[in-house]
């Protein structure tokens, strides 16, 4: 569906400068768009690259004039980018219904505004909300309760009793609420402590393919509300997470950690279980968070550490060798015999 330059503003914040009736019906970037097209520019580099392009608006977030072509002035330039991508591209719609091959248990309460695909399976009294999507070969446990307009891509598992919150989005593959990683050594052998809790999912969490997050042993594993977390990410037992908080691809979060609201956790990074990880706390990539980390604070390396003191530490070690090679020459300068002395110590 085409938009003008003007309608497009109008649905994301910003003002037009120049033809704000040209028509747009469609998103590119600069170097593969056609007339038609609207591309986006967040500094001079990408806006003269748009200039060039075949592109009919561009978006800005700066002070931009162009002599042929509309712009699309908005405070940020990425949030616009995010808002036009929405309005160009929408979430495929699907049908209310319940497809043939799927198997809903007689117990089960489904909105009838509710997609239920091909080869799901709705276990016993569980609660499906309005406009709730399943794409196809899901699994809904027993007593799962999943709020309105969540949508789950194919292959997503729920354990029971797991219940979510309203618009919550689950890609391929992801397993919610399987048995915590809990053992003692008993008599030479692991074993097992069963896990009896569940995983909560507020609203409007959305989780990457191939995630899996383990559900308490007694009380529930809890995802805030506006939490993202990336693919292929580890969240173990008991753990819980504030609202609003990143979790980037391979990361790990042991049993029993609680972390603050706003936090990143950069991909890679290992957290040890029964840690506090404060509010608007960052941990950079491939970090080993060892100890509780305070509010606002910025932490990284293995074990991790506050960054200021992590730098200093990398720079004395970039500093090492000219270091050993100074102590060498000064040693063959007074004459100590270098191999005598490592012998005596």
């Amino acid at each position: 569906m085409p938009y003008t330059a003007l309608q497009i503003a109008e649905l994301i914040g910003g003002a037009v400068i120049g033809d704000a009736q040209v028509a747009l019906s469609g998103f590119a970037p600069a170097g593969s768009a056609k007339p038609g097209d609207l591309t986006f520019a967040e500094n001079e580099i990408y806006f003269e690259r748009a200039e060039q392009s075949a592109a009919s608006a561009i978006l800005v977030d700066g002070d931009f004039r162009s002599r042929n072509k509309a712009l699309i002035q908005v405070p940020n330039a990425r949030i616009g980018f995010a808002k036009a991508m929405a309005i160009f591209f929408p979430d495929q719609k699907s049908e209310p219904g319940i497809h043939p091959s799927a198997v809903v248990e007689p117990s089960a309460n489904i909105d009838p505004t509710a997609h239920i695909g091909p080869l799901c399976y709705v276990g016993k009294n569980v609660r499906i909300g309005a406009g709730v999507v399943l794409q196809g070969q899901d699994y809904i446990g027993d007593e799962c309760h999943v709020g309105d307009e969540c949508c789950f891509l194919p292959n997503v598992t729920l354990y029971p009793r797991t219940q979510l919150g309203r618009r919550v989005r689950i890609h391929a593959g992801t397993v919610v609420g399987s048995d915590g990683f809990g053992y003692v050594f008993d008599s030479g052998i692991h074993r097992k402590v069963p896990q009896v809790g569940n995983v909560i999912l507020h609203d409007d969490v959305e989780i990457g393919a191939n995630v899996t997050i383990d559900r308490g042993a007694l009380g529930p594993t809890v995802i805030g509300k506006g939490t993202k977390i990336d693919n292929l990410v580890q969240i173990g037992h008991n753990v819980s997470i504030g609202e609003h908080t990143l979790v980037v691809a391979q990361a790990g979060i042991a049993g029993s950690t609680r972390m603050g609201n706003y936090v990143t956790i950069a991909g890679q990074v290992g957290i040890a279980g029964h840690l506090k990880i404060g509010n608007r706390v960052t941990v950079t990539a491939q970090s080993g968070v060892m100890h509780d980390i305070p509010d606002g604070q910025k932490w990284f390396g293995s074990p991790a550490m506050p960054d200021r003191k992590m730098k200093r530490q990398v720079l004395a070690m970039q500093q090492l060798p000219e270091l050993l090679r100074r102590v060498a020459e000064l040693e063959r300068r007074l004459g100590i015999d270098v191999k005598e002395t490592v012998a005596e110590e």
